[in-house]
């Protein structure tokens, strides 16, 4: 009797192990493939009320000039979020693989931090305006609130129309944003508030002036895919010239962007204020400010909330618009509290200051 031997097993055995080999290749090869998204983490944590780095020397962060200061306790920290990733230099899948198993980082798609294919080098440029900008509103804001005459003329102005939207073919790049339904539109977060409060059911009636002519148009908005708020599909650009009865030098390198506007009026404040606002409490905080005051919604907001927890601050003042955002993603150790207005925020501080009523600051309300 002859035996025969198959060899079936080992052509299986080897085919699988083949597969796997080149299942294994592909992801590999899959993971190092560009993705469109950027990276979010903690940035550095900046006391305005103490010194930063300017080539190598320490200066005051905010340096008031011309004006009685008075001296402050504790830590008022803003925040900051560094971005990974760029149109020009993608990340891999691979590395935003790793943001989903850490709540300080979040995976962003890069078409929101960099809209309609702007460069890497625009966004800085933007984000170096937008901080210029937000000093001085900062300025004026606690200027405003300690009653202090400043002189102040803004403009609002149309920087793109996004196709496809209700701002399609009746606005124009350039055109001067005057009122909308007959509110005096003095920055993005009156123009804002007032698409928000129309809704979608009607039309915004805008004041406009195009080429030194006045105008009536009008744009009913729809709601945003990203923000899911009415929107009508517009960039805004323009510009408030101030002038201040003493100058305030804020101090800062290599950082951008607005939402360090809150915690700088707050820092101001308290300089040119008598008394201890603070009474060494550590607090941090972000949100954009207007001249009246009105504090803004911030991108980035996660990322903050842990880069407070890290830097040892135990309370955190968030922009009430930003609460959909904070609610289920507070570090342990943080306590938030949610603002509307410098009002808001000084009003907090200085519960949190005397230890007294900080049962009845307003938080971000669990969905």
């Amino acid at each position: 009797m002859r035996t025969f031997f198959s060899d079936r097993g080992r052509v299986a055995h080897a085919t699988g192990w083949t597969l796997l080999v080149l299942a294994v290749v592909g992801t590999v090869l899959l993971g190092l493939t560009p993705s469109p998204y950027a990276i979010e983490r903690p940035g550095p944590v900046y006391d305005v009320l103490g010194t930063t780095d300017i080539n190598g020397k320490k200066v005051p962060l905010i340096e008031v000039s011309g004006e009685k200061t008075y001296a402050t306790s504790g830590k008022l920290d803003m925040l900051t979020v560094y971005v990974d990733g760029t149109p020009e230099s993608r990340l891999s899948w691979i590395e935003v693989a790793g943001s989903w198993f850490d709540s300080s980082r979040a995976a962003v798609p890069l078409d929101e931090l960099y809209p309609s294919g702007q460069t890497d080098k625009q966004a800085n440029q933007q984000s170096t305006q937008e901080m210029s900008s937000s000093q001085e509103s900062a300025q004026a804001a606690a200027l405003t609130a300690l009653h202090i005459d400043y002189g102040m003329t803004t403009t609002v102005t149309v920087a793109q129309v996004v196709k496809g939207t209700p701002a399609e073919g009746t606005l124009k790049t350039g055109d001067v944003l005057e009122t909308a339904n007959g509110q005096k539109v003095t920055s993005l977060t009156t123009l804002q508030q007032a698409i928000i409060a129309n809704g979608t059911a009607t039309p915004v009636v805008f004041e406009i002036t195009r080429d030194g002519s006045p105008q009536t148009v009008m744009i009913t908005p729809v709601i945003n895919t990203d923000t899911k708020k009415p929107s009508i599909g517009i960039y805004t650009g323009g510009s408030s010239t101030f002038t201040f009865p003493f100058p305030v030098k804020i101090q800062l390198q290599d950082v951008g962007g607005p939402s360090a506007g809150m915690m700088l009026a707050i820092g101001i404040y308290d300089k040119l204020t008598p008394g201890d606002l603070l009474t060494g409490k550590h607090i941090a905080g972000t949100g954009t400010i207007d001249p009246d005051g009105t504090v803004g919604a911030i991108g980035g907001i996660r990322q903050k909330l842990y880069g407070a927890r890290d830097d040892g601050a135990t309370w955190f003042l968030a922009p009430q618009s930003n609460c959909d955002e904070v609610v289920g993603h507070v570090p342990t150790g943080i306590k938030v509290v949610a603002v509307k207005t410098l009002d808001d925020s000084l009003a907090a501080v200085k519960a949190i200051a005397s230890g007294s009523g900080t049962g009845s600051l307003p938080t971000c309300p669990a969905k």
